[in-house]
């Protein structure tokens, strides 16, 4: 008995590992975000922290332009794979980030390279200028499923 308990354990675990490898949107708060994307507390210059292009959506849940944004920026996770990670940034959870970045209206969109600089959109884009900043910003291929 013990050991069926054991194994079923080690299964879940080893489910929630790998669900957390899939490709979906992230959430980030300010110590996350330090974490994996950029000190803004200890370096005022630019250190990409990732190892493939990102984007930020800094949004709020009460923001009506936000939710029009999430699934579509669902959508490119899942078609982009592992090409990309999209995170989102909950303004009201995460006021030192936004300080940091300057979020003064909702949704803003930080487009990060693996390398360079990051460039920042502002309100609700939709889909197909996602896919242009992905491949002209980001320098990321489109996939076939969206040409």
């Amino acid at each position: 008995m013990k050991k069926t308990f054991f194994v079923l354990l080690i299964s879940m675990l080893s489910l929630n590992v790998f669900s957390q490898t899939t490709n979906e949107v992230l959430p980030l708060d300010d110590e996350s975000f330090k974490e994996k994307i950029f000190d803004f507390e200890s370096s005022k210059d630019w250190e990409f922290k990732g190892d493939k292009p990102v984007i930020v959506d800094f949004y709020a849940t009460w923001c009506g332009p936000c939710k029009r944004v999430a699934p579509i920026l669902e959508e490119l996770q899942e078609e982009y794979g592992e090409d990309i990670q999209i995170y989102k940034v909950d303004t009201d959870r995460a006021p030192m980030v936004s300080s940091a970045f300057g979020i003064k209206s909702i949704p803003s969109i930080l487009f990060i390279p693996a390398q360079g600089k990051p460039t920042m959109a502002k309100g609700a884009l939709p889909k197909e200028t996602f896919v242009e900043a992905i491949k002209d910003v980001l320098g990321v291929k489109t996939p076939a499923s969206l040409e």
